[in-house]
């Protein structure tokens, strides 16, 4: 079957080749792939940026298909089912992450397109207990971008919304465009700021998506905005998607007293300067929001077919896994917001 490949640690190195079609073991699925979301963190791992030292690993995470075999102990899904499947494939079954089904930070975790081959091929071998059967009127092609709808949710339920409560979404990249719909299923209202060059996405975040208030950071005075709408308290709630320090530092400062920040982009070095005073002095609760979880992704489907996340107008590009480098440039060019795959062979 023909995959895309990283081939070589470092930056690079990516070649759409020949490998031979998995066979399920115990408890594991093979799944026929029809389309393949890209993820940030694939942008990343082609830069050398992330899963640096990976070596001969077939790339992709974000995917749905059609149950083609199942292996011995699989009762959940059968042949023909339409599934999408979280990224988890191996866990070790006994910590006490994984006694609540937080297997997203268990230490022994191997992911699809990490440290597994992953789904950018015709064929992927998923763990049966990710799998999940797709709703009637959600499609395979809508499915793909479930991982990173079910990152979104992840994240905004790091923090408790209440109906009317006003809600800082920073940067209008795929993982804040989905962050934000999730905010507005749960009642928020979402004010979603960006750079100048970004305000193709804030523009599409008002006009498809009904985020209420759009802000140019660099041409308009964002603490006005936020005190107008506020009665001069702030926020209640801010999830950063940029991982940017001065997003971080901006959301922290337009919070009100009691505030909920959460921090959902990840940022480009380990170690980042923060003002602790702020979390102090306001009483912020701060949280971090790694990935997702096996209970995000029911509910994320649930919202998907209830409208309530739109996939087809986060999809504005369909390419082959052989067009990689046109994905990529597109990608990087804020011309696409979010791009789907398809196989090749």
């Amino acid at each position: 079957m023909k995959a895309l490949v990283k081939m070589q640690p470092g930056a690079g190195h990516w070649e759409v080749i020949d490998k031979p079609e998995p066979t399920p073991g115990e408890g594991q699925v093979k799944i026929k792939v029809e389309y393949i979301g890209i993820c940030g963190s694939d942008l990343h791992t082609f830069e050398g940026h992330y899963n640096v030292n990976a070596k001969g690993l077939t790339i992709g995470h974000e995917f749905a298909g059609v149950v083609a075999e199942v292996g011995s102990g699989v009762s959940n899904v059968k042949v023909g089912d339409r599934v999408t499947s979280e990224t988890t494939f191996e866990i070790c079954d006994h910590c006490r992450y994984c006694a609540t089904q937080d297997y997203n930070l268990c230490g022994s975790r191997k992911g699809l397109g990490t440290q597994q081959d992953g789904a950018m091929a015709q064929y992927v071998l998923t763990r049966a207990k990710s799998c999940h059967i797709l709703p009637e009127n959600v499609t395979t092609r809508q499915a793909s971008i479930t991982e990173a709808a079910c990152c979104a949710h992840h994240g905004v339920n790091k923090a408790t919304i209440k109906q009317g409560d006003i809600v800082l979404v920073l940067g209008p990249g795929p993982i804040g465009l989905l962050t934000a719909q999730v905010v507005m299923a749960h009642g928020g209202r979402v004010i979603m700021t960006g750079l100048t060059q970004d305000m193709g996405r804030l523009t599409i975040a008002k006009e498809k998506f009904g985020v209420e208030r759009i802000v140019d950071v660099q041409k308009e005075a964002v603490k006005s905005i936020v005190d107008s709408m506020t009665d001069g308290y702030g926020a209640d709630v801010c999830y950063d998607c940029t991982g940017a320090v001065p997003s971080m530092q901006l959301g922290m400062d337009l919070l009100r007293k009691q505030g909920q920040y959460v921090q959902i982009g990840l940022f480009a070095h380990d170690k980042v300067e923060v003002d602790f005073s702020k979390i102090i002095q306001k009483e912020l609760r701060v949280s971090g929001s790694r990935s997702q979880n096996t209970h995000d992704w029911e509910a994320t489907l649930k919202l998907m077919s209830e409208g309530k996340i739109n996939a087809d107008k986060m999809i504005t590009h369909e390419v082959g896994i052989d067009e990689w480098d046109k994905a990529y440039k597109l990608l990087k060019s804020g011309q696409a917001t979010k791009i789907v795959m398809h196989p090749i062979g």
